[in-house]
């Protein structure tokens, strides 16, 4: 039989250390000469990080393709809006985040969920009486995108499936798959301004449905849905008893002709995970400060879901507290101007670009309604050149040095998308680029005929 023998050794300033010696009536064990192995590197990277796969980054850096030289590029791929400078934030947002740096209070730790007092500004500024929120129903994260990952990590096991829009953002695949979720994707339908097939939807939900994503209002269609649409959608996930994880990080950010509702407000009984943050509303992406507002008056989601939503924040520690330690001041001193003012912008842009883009043969632009995005398809039969929305998109850039990103990034191949972030020049003078590509491109019918027999 087997003896150990524990030691403790160590006295005054240092610590104690263990020292381990292991007797045995048979073999004796010496450290680093286990039987029958042979020490070798071999270090490989984890399962996880096989299965991380983000299908923009993996379709743009495969774009081998340098811009027409005699042009300057403009890149209208990125979803970020300070890129071009044209949309600061307001001077009461950096004039927050000073005061809280000055003060010198909120350099340490944070409980991992966010400062109690932080928690209470959010839930304060996002309460109403259809969808009531206390502090406990908060949990900050390190932005939108940490937010979408607890979320799904809460409410998916390995094995299990979510459901996810087409055309929709390529981070809940990429998350999903890194954790082993199976993901399905229900179709949008841009002939209905991209509202959700409902049908389609409720044929993919079975046992292992974990949850429903909602993307309102949508990147990258821009799309806000009705009132009635979010109805019929809380419907489908009432019949089926499936929670919905409501990607809002556009919330309000629609504009003036159209109104936005958080899909919370019309539930009265599907448990929601609401995940927003700063990054849009308040153009301010690089500060990372999300969260996740959880809907529960039914008390489905119980203590289960807070309690595991606890323990997985506390992977990180929480999120910046320098933004925390500021953010009751951002979200009540911005004033009204400059959500109007930026919304202003964005709506003009949208116009000026889906004007343009509608009088290009070829092409046909969808309305957006918020967020900022504008989806464009590309009618591929009067473009027979080129195989798909990648090779088009590919060509755009080496030709006019304009860049959109192509659709095929979100799951939806044959169109482009378009960010309308950008200065109203630019977008005229990327709108002008885009119409003198395709006019070189074009063919009618019976040329497209010609060159597909010609092949």
């Amino acid at each position: 039989m087997d003896s150990y023998l524990i030691q403790v050794n160590g006295h005054g300033d240092h610590a104690p250390t263990l020292d381990v010696h292991l007797k045995s009536t048979g073999n004796t064990i010496s450290p680093g000469k286990a039987k029958g192995r042979k020490p070798r590197w071999a270090v490989r990277a984890s399962e996880m990080s096989k299965k991380t796969f983000n299908p923009v980054r993996a379709i743009v850096d495969s774009m081998k393709v340098e811009p027409n030289p005699k042009k300057a590029m403009i890149s209208l791929s990125l979803g970020d809006p300070t890129v071009f400078g044209n949309l600061p934030t307001n001077d009461e947002v950096t004039r927050a985040v000073k005061e809280v740096l000055d003060s010198g209070q909120y350099n340490g730790y944070a409980p991992s969920v966010g400062y109690q007092s932080c928690r209470e500004a959010v839930a304060a500024y996002y309460n109403c009486p259809e969808a009531p929120l206390k502090a406990q129903d908060v949990i900050l994260t390190s932005g939108c995108s940490q937010a979408i990952e607890l979320a799904l990590a809460v409410l998916a096991n390995p094995g299990q499936n979510i459901l996810v829009p087409r055309p929709g953002f390529s981070l809940y695949k990429t998350l999903a798959l890194s954790m082993g979720i199976e993901v399905k994707l229900y179709n949008l339908l841009p002939e209905k301004a991209w509202e959700i097939d409902l049908e389609h939807l409720e044929s993919l939900v079975d046992e292992k449905t974990a949850c429903l994503i909602v993307n309102n209002p949508s990147n990258p269609c821009g799309s806000v849905f009705s009132k009635s649409h979010l109805q019929e959608i809380l419907a489908v996930a009432s019949r089926q008893c499936v929670p919905i994880l409501a990607d809002e990080i556009y919330g309000d950010m629609v504009f003036a002709d159209c109104k936005y509702e958080p899909i919370a407000t019309l539930s009265t009984n599907v448990p929601i995970l609401s995940c927003g943050g700063l990054a849009k509303r308040w153009l301010v992406p690089g500060w990372r400060m999300g969260w996740i507002l959880i809907h529960d008056r039914r008390d489905i989601f119980g203590n289960e879901i807070r309690d595991g939503l606890l323990r997985l924040s506390q992977r990180i520690l929480g999120p910046c507290t320098i933004v925390q330690g500021a953010l009751e001041r951002i979200l009540h001193r911005t004033p009204p101007e400059f959500y109007h003012n930026t919304l202003s912008i964005l709506k003009s842009n949208a116009d000026l670009c889906y004007a343009a883009l509608s009088a290009i043969p070829g092409l046909q632009p969808v309305r957006p309604a918020g967020a900022m995005y504008l989806m464009v398809e590309i009618e591929m039969e009067h473009f027979p050149e080129f195989e798909n929305d990648v090779e088009f998109t590919e060509r755009l850039i080496s030709e006019q040095s304009v860049f959109c990103l192509p659709a095929t990034c979100f799951e939806y191949p044959n169109f482009f998308r378009v960010v309308i972030t950008v200065p109203e020049e630019m977008i005229l003078e990327a709108c002008s680029r885009i119409q003198e590509f395709c006019e070189m491109h074009y063919q009618g019918a019976e040329g497209a005929q010609d060159l597909e027999c010609d092949k």
